[in-house]
Protein backbone atom coordinates (compact mmCIF):
# COMPACT_ATOMS: atom_id res chain seq x y z
CA UNK A 1 0.00 0.00 0.00
CA UNK A 2 0.99 3.48 -0.78
CA UNK A 3 1.81 4.92 2.99
CA UNK A 4 1.54 8.48 1.41
CA UNK A 5 -2.07 7.96 1.59
CA UNK A 6 -2.30 7.65 5.43
CA UNK A 7 -1.70 10.40 8.04
CA UNK A 8 -1.94 10.15 12.06
CA UNK A 9 -5.31 11.54 12.33
CA UNK A 10 -6.20 8.42 9.99
CA UNK A 11 -4.68 5.82 12.28
CA UNK A 12 -6.54 7.54 15.28
CA UNK A 13 -9.56 7.26 13.51
CA UNK A 14 -8.59 3.09 13.31
CA UNK A 15 -7.53 3.46 16.28
CA UNK A 16 -10.80 4.83 17.38
CA UNK A 17 -13.51 2.55 15.84
CA UNK A 18 -11.64 -0.15 16.72
CA UNK A 19 -12.38 0.71 20.28
CA UNK A 20 -15.65 2.17 19.75
CA UNK A 21 -17.24 -0.09 16.88
CA UNK A 22 -19.39 3.49 16.44
CA UNK A 23 -18.90 6.22 14.25
CA UNK A 24 -20.47 8.31 16.47
CA UNK A 25 -18.68 6.91 20.19
CA UNK A 26 -15.36 7.04 17.79
CA UNK A 27 -15.59 10.73 16.59
CA UNK A 28 -17.06 11.62 20.62
CA UNK A 29 -13.71 9.79 21.76
CA UNK A 30 -11.20 11.79 19.85
CA UNK A 31 -12.98 15.23 19.12
CA UNK A 32 -14.01 14.55 15.22
CA UNK A 33 -17.85 15.06 13.90
CA UNK A 34 -19.68 11.76 12.61
CA UNK A 35 -18.96 13.32 8.97
CA UNK A 36 -15.41 13.86 9.82
CA UNK A 37 -15.25 10.19 11.01
CA UNK A 38 -17.19 8.64 7.77
CA UNK A 39 -14.88 10.31 5.63
CA UNK A 40 -11.70 8.97 7.25
CA UNK A 41 -12.99 5.53 7.63
CA UNK A 42 -13.87 6.23 3.36
CA UNK A 43 -10.26 6.99 2.99
CA UNK A 44 -8.91 4.01 4.90
CA UNK A 45 -10.94 1.66 3.05
CA UNK A 46 -9.31 3.16 -0.32
CA UNK A 47 -6.01 3.24 0.85
CA UNK A 48 -6.27 -0.68 2.52
CA UNK A 49 -8.55 -2.25 -0.10
CA UNK A 50 -10.66 -3.56 2.35
CA UNK A 51 -13.80 -2.33 4.10
CA UNK A 52 -12.43 -2.27 7.69
CA UNK A 53 -16.25 -2.31 9.36
CA UNK A 54 -19.65 -3.44 7.84
CA UNK A 55 -22.92 -2.54 9.50
CA UNK A 56 -24.48 -4.87 12.16
CA UNK A 57 -27.55 -2.93 13.50
CA UNK A 58 -25.97 -0.09 15.78
CA UNK A 59 -22.62 -1.45 15.73
CA UNK A 60 -19.65 -1.46 13.33
CA UNK A 61 -18.03 -4.47 13.27
CA UNK A 62 -14.69 -5.14 11.97
CA UNK A 63 -13.27 -7.58 9.23
CA UNK A 64 -10.56 -9.85 9.90
CA UNK A 65 -8.32 -7.45 8.77
CA UNK A 66 -8.91 -4.74 10.38
CA UNK A 67 -8.73 -6.84 13.45
CA UNK A 68 -5.33 -7.96 12.86
CA UNK A 69 -4.52 -4.23 12.87
CA UNK A 70 -5.87 -3.31 16.21
CA UNK A 71 -3.00 -4.06 18.43
CA UNK A 72 -0.13 -2.71 15.99
CA UNK A 73 -2.03 0.54 15.49
CA UNK A 74 -2.74 0.77 19.06
CA UNK A 75 1.27 0.16 19.84
CA UNK A 76 2.16 2.34 17.25
CA UNK A 77 0.17 5.17 18.95
CA UNK A 78 0.89 4.82 22.31
CA UNK A 79 5.08 4.90 21.01
CA UNK A 80 4.05 8.20 18.91
CA UNK A 81 2.60 9.56 22.34
CA UNK A 82 5.87 8.41 24.14
CA UNK A 83 7.92 10.39 21.72
CA UNK A 84 6.36 13.20 21.98
CA UNK A 85 5.90 13.34 26.07
CA UNK A 86 8.18 16.48 27.70
CA UNK A 87 11.39 15.16 29.11
CA UNK A 88 10.83 16.33 31.94
CA UNK A 89 11.20 14.06 35.76
CA UNK A 90 8.32 13.25 37.49
CA UNK A 91 8.46 14.62 40.82
CA UNK A 92 5.49 13.05 43.21
CA UNK A 93 6.35 16.21 45.76
CA UNK A 94 4.85 18.22 43.54
CA UNK A 95 1.82 16.57 42.08
CA UNK A 96 -1.56 17.63 42.64
CA UNK A 97 -4.41 15.66 41.73
CA UNK A 98 -7.04 13.45 43.29
CA UNK A 99 -7.00 9.70 42.29
CA UNK A 100 -10.05 7.86 42.09
CA UNK A 101 -10.25 4.30 42.62
CA UNK A 102 -13.27 1.01 42.55
CA UNK A 103 -13.43 -1.43 44.64
CA UNK A 104 -15.39 -3.49 47.44
CA UNK A 105 -14.84 -2.95 50.88
CA UNK A 106 -11.84 -5.43 51.38
CA UNK A 107 -10.03 -2.37 49.64
CA UNK A 108 -11.67 0.48 51.15
CA UNK A 109 -10.51 -1.44 54.71
CA UNK A 110 -7.31 -2.99 54.44
CA UNK A 111 -5.69 -1.33 51.57
CA UNK A 112 -6.57 2.30 51.34
CA UNK A 113 -5.82 4.08 55.41
CA UNK A 114 -2.08 2.49 55.36
CA UNK A 115 -1.96 3.09 51.57
CA UNK A 116 -2.92 6.96 51.98
CA UNK A 117 -1.34 7.57 54.76
CA UNK A 118 1.80 6.47 52.77
CA UNK A 119 1.22 8.59 50.04
CA UNK A 120 0.92 11.40 51.89
CA UNK A 121 4.33 11.10 53.12
CA UNK A 122 5.55 11.62 50.05
CA UNK A 123 2.95 13.40 47.84
CA UNK A 124 1.09 15.41 50.57
CA UNK A 125 -1.00 16.69 47.74
CA UNK A 126 -2.71 14.05 46.37
CA UNK A 127 -6.10 12.91 47.51
CA UNK A 128 -8.04 10.23 46.96
CA UNK A 129 -11.55 8.70 46.64
CA UNK A 130 -12.53 5.14 46.66
CA UNK A 131 -15.95 4.37 44.72
CA UNK A 132 -17.79 0.91 45.80
CA UNK A 133 -18.15 -2.20 43.24
CA UNK A 134 -21.93 -1.48 42.64
CA UNK A 135 -20.80 1.74 40.89
CA UNK A 136 -21.22 0.50 37.57
CA UNK A 137 -19.02 -0.67 34.53
CA UNK A 138 -15.73 -0.78 35.18
CA UNK A 139 -15.22 -0.02 31.02
CA UNK A 140 -17.68 2.57 30.79
CA UNK A 141 -16.39 4.13 34.12
CA UNK A 142 -12.66 3.87 32.99
CA UNK A 143 -13.50 5.70 29.25
CA UNK A 144 -15.51 8.23 31.04
CA UNK A 145 -12.44 8.62 33.09
CA UNK A 146 -14.93 8.62 36.27
CA UNK A 147 -12.65 6.68 37.58
CA UNK A 148 -8.56 5.83 37.30
CA UNK A 149 -8.42 2.41 38.65
CA UNK A 150 -10.75 -0.42 39.12
CA UNK A 151 -9.21 -3.23 41.76
CA UNK A 152 -11.40 -6.22 41.11
CA UNK A 153 -12.19 -9.90 40.58
CA UNK A 154 -11.28 -11.07 36.98
CA UNK A 155 -14.02 -9.27 34.79
CA UNK A 156 -14.73 -9.42 30.67
CA UNK A 157 -13.13 -5.29 29.62
CA UNK A 158 -13.29 -3.78 26.32
CA UNK A 159 -9.71 -4.59 25.07
CA UNK A 160 -8.76 -1.19 25.31
CA UNK A 161 -8.69 -2.34 29.38
CA UNK A 162 -4.89 -2.58 31.10
CA UNK A 163 -4.78 -4.88 33.38
CA UNK A 164 -2.40 -6.43 35.91
CA UNK A 165 -2.87 -9.22 38.58
CA UNK A 166 -2.92 -8.48 42.25
CA UNK A 167 -2.81 -11.32 44.31
CA UNK A 168 -4.97 -14.81 44.31
CA UNK A 169 -8.12 -14.72 46.78
CA UNK A 170 -8.38 -18.15 48.43
CA UNK A 171 -11.33 -18.34 50.12
CA UNK A 172 -11.97 -18.94 54.26
CA UNK A 173 -15.47 -19.93 56.28
CA UNK A 174 -16.25 -17.73 59.20
CA UNK A 175 -18.88 -17.94 61.91
CA UNK A 176 -19.02 -16.42 65.61
CA UNK A 177 -16.93 -17.86 68.18
CA UNK A 178 -19.84 -19.37 70.13
CA UNK A 179 -21.53 -20.73 67.18
CA UNK A 180 -23.29 -23.72 68.97
CA UNK A 181 -23.85 -25.78 66.04
CA UNK A 182 -20.16 -25.70 64.89
CA UNK A 183 -19.06 -26.37 68.95
CA UNK A 184 -21.81 -29.34 69.43
CA UNK A 185 -20.03 -30.64 66.12
CA UNK A 186 -16.75 -30.61 67.77
CA UNK A 187 -15.08 -28.24 64.81
CA UNK A 188 -12.28 -26.55 66.16
CA UNK A 189 -10.86 -22.86 64.78
CA UNK A 190 -8.52 -23.77 61.54
CA UNK A 191 -10.86 -27.59 61.31
CA UNK A 192 -12.74 -28.43 57.99
CA UNK A 193 -16.47 -27.65 58.43
CA UNK A 194 -18.01 -31.23 57.44
CA UNK A 195 -20.00 -31.18 54.50
CA UNK A 196 -23.58 -31.99 55.46
CA UNK A 197 -23.30 -29.01 58.60
CA UNK A 198 -21.73 -26.54 56.26
CA UNK A 199 -25.21 -27.54 53.71
CA UNK A 200 -27.18 -27.43 56.62
CA UNK A 201 -26.01 -24.22 58.65
CA UNK A 202 -27.66 -20.49 57.49
CA UNK A 203 -25.04 -18.40 55.14
CA UNK A 204 -24.66 -14.79 54.64
CA UNK A 205 -23.13 -13.71 51.14
CA UNK A 206 -21.55 -10.30 50.05
CA UNK A 207 -23.34 -9.23 46.82
CA UNK A 208 -23.46 -6.24 44.94
CA UNK A 209 -26.43 -7.41 42.87
CA UNK A 210 -28.79 -8.61 45.31
CA UNK A 211 -27.61 -12.00 43.82
CA UNK A 212 -28.45 -15.19 46.84
CA UNK A 213 -25.50 -17.07 45.03
CA UNK A 214 -21.76 -17.04 44.63
CA UNK A 215 -18.57 -18.86 43.97
CA UNK A 216 -19.35 -21.42 46.86
CA UNK A 217 -22.38 -22.11 45.15
CA UNK A 218 -20.85 -22.86 41.65
CA UNK A 219 -18.99 -25.09 43.51
CA UNK A 220 -21.54 -27.17 45.52
CA UNK A 221 -23.52 -26.99 42.34
CA UNK A 222 -21.08 -29.50 40.74
CA UNK A 223 -21.44 -31.41 43.73
CA UNK A 224 -24.85 -32.06 43.35
CA UNK A 225 -25.03 -29.63 46.45
CA UNK A 226 -27.21 -26.46 47.94
CA UNK A 227 -26.95 -24.33 51.07
CA UNK A 228 -29.23 -22.28 53.09
CA UNK A 229 -28.19 -18.53 51.71
CA UNK A 230 -30.57 -16.39 54.11
CA UNK A 231 -28.28 -13.00 53.92
CA UNK A 232 -27.59 -11.22 51.18
CA UNK A 233 -25.35 -8.13 51.87
CA UNK A 234 -23.45 -5.48 49.87
CA UNK A 235 -20.26 -5.04 51.81
CA UNK A 236 -17.67 -7.24 53.29
CA UNK A 237 -17.56 -5.83 56.80
CA UNK A 238 -21.17 -5.84 56.93
CA UNK A 239 -21.20 -10.28 56.15
CA UNK A 240 -18.51 -9.98 59.12
CA UNK A 241 -20.74 -8.67 61.71
CA UNK A 242 -23.67 -10.50 60.92
CA UNK A 243 -21.60 -13.51 61.17
CA UNK A 244 -20.23 -12.51 64.44
CA UNK A 245 -23.75 -11.73 65.80
CA UNK A 246 -25.85 -14.41 64.55
CA UNK A 247 -25.71 -18.50 64.01
CA UNK A 248 -24.59 -18.24 60.06
CA UNK A 249 -21.48 -19.06 58.45
CA UNK A 250 -19.84 -17.04 55.70
CA UNK A 251 -17.05 -17.33 53.03
CA UNK A 252 -15.11 -14.87 52.38
CA UNK A 253 -11.58 -14.11 51.26
CA UNK A 254 -8.83 -15.29 53.54
CA UNK A 255 -6.96 -12.39 53.77
CA UNK A 256 -10.31 -10.29 54.85
CA UNK A 257 -11.13 -13.28 57.22
CA UNK A 258 -7.79 -12.80 59.08
CA UNK A 259 -8.18 -9.02 59.65
CA UNK A 260 -11.96 -8.96 60.90
CA UNK A 261 -10.67 -11.85 63.22
CA UNK A 262 -8.57 -9.68 65.12
CA UNK A 263 -11.53 -6.79 65.90
CA UNK A 264 -14.36 -9.43 65.81
CA UNK A 265 -15.29 -12.64 67.65
CA UNK A 266 -15.23 -14.67 64.58
CA UNK A 267 -13.04 -17.96 64.17
CA UNK A 268 -11.59 -18.97 60.80
CA UNK A 269 -12.92 -22.68 59.43
CA UNK A 270 -12.01 -24.63 56.11
CA UNK A 271 -14.60 -25.43 54.12
CA UNK A 272 -15.55 -28.91 53.03
CA UNK A 273 -14.90 -28.03 49.39
CA UNK A 274 -12.08 -26.69 47.16
CA UNK A 275 -12.21 -23.93 44.03
CA UNK A 276 -9.64 -22.38 42.38
CA UNK A 277 -9.07 -18.70 43.87
CA UNK A 278 -9.50 -15.75 41.91
CA UNK A 279 -6.83 -13.47 40.50
CA UNK A 280 -7.44 -10.20 42.05
CA UNK A 281 -6.87 -7.65 39.05
CA UNK A 282 -5.99 -3.60 38.72
CA UNK A 283 -7.58 -2.48 35.77
CA UNK A 284 -6.75 0.83 33.94
CA UNK A 285 -7.75 2.73 30.43
CA UNK A 286 -4.57 2.02 28.28
CA UNK A 287 -4.63 5.62 27.24
CA UNK A 288 -2.94 5.93 30.75
CA UNK A 289 -0.33 3.75 30.65
CA UNK A 290 2.50 5.49 30.07
CA UNK A 291 0.83 8.64 32.07
CA UNK A 292 4.03 9.52 34.82
CA UNK A 293 1.30 9.99 37.77
CA UNK A 294 -0.38 7.29 36.92
CA UNK A 295 2.28 4.94 36.22
CA UNK A 296 3.76 6.30 39.47
CA UNK A 297 0.37 5.45 41.90
CA UNK A 298 -0.14 2.15 40.01
CA UNK A 299 3.45 1.06 40.89
CA UNK A 300 2.50 2.17 44.63
CA UNK A 301 -0.29 0.59 44.89
CA UNK A 302 1.35 -2.83 43.71
CA UNK A 303 4.43 -1.78 46.12
CA UNK A 304 1.60 -1.73 49.13
CA UNK A 305 -0.55 -4.61 48.47
CA UNK A 306 3.26 -6.69 48.55
CA UNK A 307 3.73 -4.41 52.08
CA UNK A 308 0.41 -6.25 53.54
CA UNK A 309 0.85 -9.40 52.68
CA UNK A 310 -1.99 -10.00 50.45
CA UNK A 311 0.16 -11.90 47.97
CA UNK A 312 0.90 -14.47 50.44
CA UNK A 313 -1.87 -16.50 49.59
CA UNK A 314 -1.03 -16.65 45.93
CA UNK A 315 -1.36 -20.20 43.95
CA UNK A 316 -3.43 -21.96 47.22
CA UNK A 317 -6.29 -23.29 45.87
CA UNK A 318 -9.39 -21.76 48.14
CA UNK A 319 -11.72 -23.87 50.39
CA UNK A 320 -15.02 -21.92 49.57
Amino acid sequence: MNLNALDLNLVRVLDALLREKSVTRAGEQIGLSQPAVSAALNRLRHALNDQLFVRRGNDMVPTPRAESLAEPVRAALREIERAFQPATDFDPARLERTFTFMGADFFSMLLMPPFAARIAVVAPRVSFRFLDSAIGDVSRLLQEDQIDVALERPLEVADWVSSVPLFASPFAVIAAKDNAALRQAGVAEGGQVPLELFCALPHALRSIDGSMAGFTDDALGRMGRTRRVTLALPHFQAVALAVAGGPCLAVVPTQFAAAAAKSLPIGIYQAPISIPSPAVRMYWHARRDDEPPHRWIREQILDEVGRLGFKDWDGAVSKA
